[in-house]
């Protein structure tokens, strides 16, 4: 049984920082593709940012490519997103999620396992 918790989310001030993390339990962490997906409130969850099992190569969105910094701790079985430079559009409910194999996709439907979700809020 798969199971992703995050962690980490909050309120914060436009141009601050907060860490997100995701704890996986379940069969070999190291086996597992690791994205982060979002919504906000009347829009569809969208990709943010995706891991590949080693943390060897990593997928952006552009809209915060450069700000959000995606990375594994294979020895923790834990995901992480950093996210800097927070803007208010930033604003949403963050997900982790996760899929066996090597594809890293950009696509909601190709992910098996999803945690619960935690809120970031960014005011202006």
């Amino acid at each position: 049984q798969v199971q992703l918790v995050e962690s980490g989310g909050g309120l914060v001030q436009a141009g601050g920082s907060l860490r997100l993390s995701c704890a996986y339990s379940g069969r070999t962490f190291s086996g597992i593709v690791v994205g982060w997906f979002r919504q906000a409130p009347g829009k569809e969850r969208e990709f943010v940012a995706g891991i590949s099992r080693s943390g060897g190569s990593t997928a952006y969105a552009d809209s915060i490519k450069g700000r959000f910094t995606i990375s594994r701790d294979n020895a923790k079985n834990t995901g992480y997103l950093h996210m800097n430079s927070l803007k208010p559009e930033d604003t949403a409910v963050y997900y982790c999620t996760a899929r066996y194999g090597d594809y890293m996709s950009t696509y909601r439907r190709d992910y098996d396992y999803w945690g619960q979700g935690t809120q970031v809020t960014v005011s202006s």
